[in-house]
């Protein structure tokens, strides 16, 4: 079983406001079309979040997410990664994907999702040249991912690894596509299409 965890408890200070539930041009909360991307080549979900955004846990849990609230989440993405990898234990392998990529393309996912199911350790798309996400990671790398935390992620992990890290290149610029400001929203609706679920 795959596990798809969405990494949803950045606070998102640069976006002025809860840019998670903020609407895509179609109407769709951004981390809501991060979740049904990630949910359409996964067996299980799961949503990392604080405990400070219920009407976001509520969005996601009806899309069929498993809610994890992290308490330590403020210590950075790789606490959070951590949390949502401990909480899915049983996994053979885990896609981590950030809450604020949208844009992502449902067949880029599944990709990541068919090379862990053959036995890739560590596997990542890229795009001309440049390695975007989500990132999946195998079953043996159950107790690293657990242990992760600060602000880095699995950016560590990936370095100490780089021998065993699959890249598939794909036309997918959706992988580097992330939304950190009102103005990104602005110039990726010129690129990305309006509807994307």
């Amino acid at each position: 079983m795959i596990t798809g965890i969405l990494l949803a408890a950045g606070t998102g200070s640069r976006f002025g406001s809860n840019k998670l539930l903020h609407p895509l041009p179609d109407g769709t909360p951004i981390a809501i079309a991060a979740a049904r991307t990630l949910l359409k080549s996964v067996e299980h979900g799961v949503a990392v979040l604080p405990d400070t955004n219920p009407q976001l846990a509520d969005l996601l849990h009806a899309e069929g997410m498993e809610i994890i609230y992290c308490p330590e989440a403020a210590q950075g993405m790789g606490k959070s990664l951590a949390c949502g990898v401990a909480a899915s234990q049983n996994s053979s392998g885990w896609i981590i994907a950030l809450a604020d990529m949208p844009y992502i393309q449902t067949g880029t996912v599944t990709s990541v999702a068919k090379s862990l199911r053959t036995g890739v350790s560590i596997v990542a798309p890229s795009y001309q040249g440049k390695r975007g996400h989500p990132v999946g990671f195998g079953r043996e790398f159950y107790s690293d991912l657990v242990q992760l935390n600060g602000d880095q992620g699995a950016r560590q992990l990936l370095s100490k690894h780089a021998s065993s890290l699959q890249l598939i290149p794909c036309e997918d610029a959706g992988i580097l596509a992330d939304i950190d400001q009102p103005s990104d929203l602005a110039i990726h609706s010129a690129t990305f299409p309006v509807s994307l679920t």
